[in-house]
């Protein structure tokens, strides 16, 4: 006889709970209840383990659900039923983008005609005092899924049920699923409407595969639940689903999985390809320390069995493993194939050209005109560009045409699409010479792409942190003379004490590289440092730039460059303009590979696990930040498959090359923490901020008018405001915290394992009370939403013109009084176009840019959720004070953008800065603040 896991009676809840124990590192619930632990030995399960696979577990679920949890109408025949209706709202199975799979259509209808059916099963909150068992309702099948009408498009189909249930249910706490049809449906919703009229809805949005291969779907109501303060029929039901998505590590994922695990970046490289394309892995070793991605379990390449295998590809692009839910939805995924496309045909004249043999990879551009050349006119309609002027409204459109694909490819953002020019960058919008003065060069550190290197300088000459016994005199060669007469009558001295000297310093972060890098192919660097000056109407100034190549021996003597401005600013200087290519080369850099890829998409990922395979879907902290995760995963396989891997797009057209990602792994080891990633502390370790508690954000910045982190500490606060109300709502004190077991497991394996190549390095916060829950919380949320925007949806604004942003430096300085010196000299811009990308690289990051610059029509951003949010009239409350909050935001960064007193708001391209603007319409927009990493 199968004992009842639920029996109520003389045991407490407090025994239910049982004791909290740590086991390495993780703390372990210890149940009190002698029949939970008897029915986890009978599933196959022991204490806190798996002893059978993951899949052998997942089917007993199902099975064990139905002959355990309790009694249903059949238990007294229909004596004390009562209705409760339900709605059903399904999308069959995609064959491709916006079109649904027909022949999965039939199959699906056959196996309807033999009796395999889907069906929901309504499990309740509380147990039958009579019986002692769960109370539940029998499993109801979907009626009417043959003759509703199909259509080529895929859409979502609505079902009507009926379920009986015993009169005393109540509320059902949670449905189970099953699908006995050979193809995966998505479950897109399932609400519930009880018989005094109370409507019910339950966590769905999920990908449902055949039960065979799942075992019964378990999708909890939306409501949200601590581990101890579970309804009892769910709490078993709660640890049973989790350690069905943490899986037990062992075999290759399949696309029916829903398993979250932890693996090295073991596939960057393809040997069994060409040995050209080895690369180091990355986490795991000392040498090479980096987070951790999603486990596939993939085999062993045949070359290199240090190396995992790579999938076969599809349509040119490898996909990895990741849980299907993770994936885009299909209008998300219609709309970017839609991007890709169009950008592809922006770029055809190149493309054939290059079949001709007409442009060769090292082909450079023949004038400044010719790259000009490349965009439509200015004024052109070009599917939402309008928006980066100010407050322009786009054509007004709803997407409820259901062929997303073809309307994004024809007409994107409602405007006809111009197929074989690339839309005018925001950077050239309002005048096209503006790129190239040195104020622009200068604000953009401050309100560009990649706003978050730029520190101030304590002592001078600048000095570096590297090893003199191999890298030589740390002393920078920027010296006094270069600099004096150009600091508005101060002294340097006078100009440190007052806090005007900032610099752009890559020298410790390129110097190791730079030989390596020069060996390779058409790529030359040097390792840079720019140096600025605040003027005193509060905008940089540039003082001078300085360019390194590493000593010849060990600690030996450096080659340094410095150049200073040029005094006559009517003309283009393009030996200055040579110089400040490669900083802004460096620059492009380290944005991509350091603030943008590793800070943000890498460093994302851990958490994605940690929360998926710790915290239940009913636990409140999973609830707050599921939209900050979606979708992630999938990105982040794309990625490892066409943008970071050997032979990917980094390496084509990036000028480190093969070594892009050792710098990443460099920079992770050298200056990556948890804390530092907190924006008030990144500006404070910066030297950008100080610390003051009279300041209304209890930090005072250095520049007043820096507008990253101006708009930045705004939205900070804004969310760590909303986090607070949220935490006081679900944990009455400190103590409810530290005893919440999911929640101290999941941030002990997102230290100890997602980053464990650095679970002992400094700023790791203590999980110990609500404040710092707080704290990690809104760290967690600002990397996804608010540093990933400020760093990616202003790549084809900023950086779509490539001389402003050049990703390839093909050439060096000549030395002085040789043939290839007086060749320079002679002709300037030659020389310059001959250095920077060529016009392959150049396309082809272009179209990059603008993939990942564009919004979704159907984007979530922040202070927005999705259908699936939380149903509690507190959390409603709280969520509205936040929305409002950033309204108000959107409002005050508007004011600053029309402030003429804050010049660093427009620069001279009169280009605002705006993204960190909450919102945005579809589209190239530079503004507009997503949940998640979507792109």
């Amino acid at each position: 006889m199968l004992l009842n896991p639920f029996k109520t009676g003389a045991t407490s809840t407090s025994s239910l709970r049982g004791a909290s124990t740590a086991r390495n590192g993780v703390v372990v619930r210890k149940f009190g209840r002698p029949e939970l632990v008897q029915i986890r030995a009978m599933a196959g399960e022991g204490e806190g383990r798996l002893q059978s696979s993951t899949k052998s577990m997942s089917g007993k679920l199902g099975s064990m659900v139905g002959s355990v949890l309790g009694r249903s109408k059949s238990d007294d025949g229909n004596q004390g039923m009562v209705k409760y209706k339900g709605t059903i709202v399904v999308m069959k199975k995609l064959l491709a983008l916006d079109l649904m799979d027909r022949r999965a259509d039939i199959q699906d209808d056959a196996s309807e005609l033999r009796g395999k059916h889907i069906s929901v099963q309504l499990v309740g909150n509380d147990v039958d005092p009579k019986t002692e068992k769960t109370l539940m309702s029998n499993p109801t099948i979907i009626e009417g899924w043959v003759t509703k009408l199909d259509t080529i498009a895929s859409q979502n189909y609505s079902f009507k049920m009926e379920f009986s249930v015993p009169r005393e249910m109540g509320v059902p706490g949670a449905i189970l699923v099953r699908n006995d049809h050979p193809n995966e449906f998505l479950l897109v919703s399932f609400s519930l409407t009880l018989d005094d009229s109370r409507e019910i809805h339950y966590m769905t949005n999920s990908w449902v595969y055949n039960t065979s291969k799942t075992g019964a779907r378990i999708f909890f109501q939306n409501k949200a639940y601590l581990p101890d303060d579970t309804p009892a029929p769910l709490r078993d039901l709660r640890e049973k689903e989790l350690r069905l998505l943490r899986g037990d590590g062992s075999g290759m994922r399949e696309p029916s999985d829903r398993i979250f695990d932890y693996d090295i970046y073991n596939d960057l490289g393809n040997p069994d390809k060409d040995h050209k394309l080895e690369r180091p892995n990355l986490g795991g070793n000392e040498e090479y320390p980096y987070p951790r991605r999603c486990r596939t379990g993939r085999p062993p390449s045949k070359t290199s069995p240090e190396y995992e295998s790579l999938p076969q590809p599809v349509l040119g692009q490898l996909e990895f493993y990741v849980p299907r839910d993770e994936a885009f939805e299909r209008v998300k995924n219609s709309d970017f194939k839609a991007d890709t496309a169009r950008s592809l045909g922006h770029s055809a004249s190149t493309k054939i050209g290059s079949w001709t043999g007409s442009i060769t990879k090292e082909t450079s551009f023949d004038s400044m005109a010719s790259i000009k050349k490349l965009y439509a006119p200015r004024g052109a309609d070009l599917g939402g560009l309008n928006n980066l002027l100010p407050d322009k409204e786009d054509i007004p459109k709803k997407y409820q045409n259901p062929f997303v694909f073809l309307q994004e490819v024809i007409k994107p953002d409602g405007e006809w699409n111009t197929p074989f020019q690339y839309p005018l960058p925001g950077i050239l919008q309002a005048d096209e010479n503006a790129w190239q003065t040195n104020e622009q060069f200068a604000r953009e550190f401050l309100a560009g792409l990649n706003p978050v290197v730029i520190s101030l300088v304590k002592e001078f000459p600048l000095k570096s942190g590297l090893d003199p016994k191999e890298f030589g005199d740390p002393t920078s060669a920027i010296a006094a003379h270069h600099i004096e007469g150009y600091l508005e009558g101060l002294s340097i001295e006078q100009a440190l004490s007052e806090k005007k000297l900032f610099v752009a310093d890559y020298h410790d972060a390129y110097l190791p590289f730079v030989e390596r890098i020069n060996a390779q192919e058409n790529s030359k660097t040097y390792a840079t440092r720019a140096l600025f000056f605040l003027s005193s109407d509060d905008t940089l100034k540039v003082l001078a730039l300085e360019l390194v190549l590493p000593p010849q021996t060990p600690g030996g003597a450096k080659k340094s460059m410095v150049f200073t401005p040029p005094a006559d600013t009517s003309k283009p200087d393009y030996l200055w303009e040579t110089a400040r290519a490669h900083v802004a080369n460096n620059d492009i850099v380290a944005h991509q590979v350091f603030s943008h890829w590793t800070n943000c998409h890498a460093v994302t990922e851990p958490v994605i696990l940690a929360t998926n395979r710790h915290l239940s879907k009913l636990h409140p902290i999973h609830h707050l930040m599921a939209p900050h995760l979606k979708s992630t995963l999938f990105i982040n396989q794309g990625a490892r498959g066409k943008l970071i891997a050997a032979g990917g797009t980094i390496e084509c057209t990036f000028t480190p090359r093969a070594y892009s990602m050792r710098m990443a792994s460099a920079h992770y080891k050298q200056a990556w923490t948890f804390n530092s990633q907190a924006l008030p502390n990144d500006l404070i370790a910066r030297g950008m901020a100080v610390a003051d508690p009279s300041a209304k954000h209890g930090i005072k910045l250095v520049v007043k008018d820096y507008p990253y982190a101006a708009d930045g500490l705004e939205i900070w606060d804004a969310i760590k405001s909303w986090n607070a109300e949220y935490v006081d709502i679900y944990y009455k004190d400190d103590a409810a915290v530290l005893n919440d077991a999911e929640l101290q497991n999941w941030w002990w394996e997102i230290r100890n394992k997602g980053h464990e190549d650095k679970k002992d390095s400094e700023g790791w916060p203590e999980l110990n009370s609500k404040s710092s829950l707080v704290e990690i919380l809104t760290t967690m949320q600002w990397i996804p939403s608010c540093q990933h925007a400020a760093v990616n949806f202003g790549q084809y604004a900023y950086a779509g013109f490539m001389p402003h942003h050049p990703t390839m430096t093909r050439r060096l300085f000549p030395d002085e009084g040789t043939q290839e010196w007086d060749a320079m000299k002679k002709d300037q811009e030659k020389f310059y176009l001959s250095t920077i990308s060529d016009v392959i690289s150049a396309t082809r990051t272009m179209s990059v840019y603008e993939i990942l610059s564009s919004h979704s029509p159907n984007e979530i951003y922040i202070g927005d959720r999705d259908q699936n949010w939380i149903e509690d009239d507190k959390v409603d409350e709280a969520f509205k004070r936040f929305s409002a909050k950033l309204a108000d935001i959107d409002e005050l960064i508007k004011s600053r953008n029309s402030d003429t007193s804050l010049k660093n708001r427009l620069g001279a391209a009169k280009l605002p800065y705006e993204l960190l603007r909450p919102k945005s319409k579809q589209g190239v927009t530079a503004k507009g603040i997503p949940n998640s990493i979507t792109i």
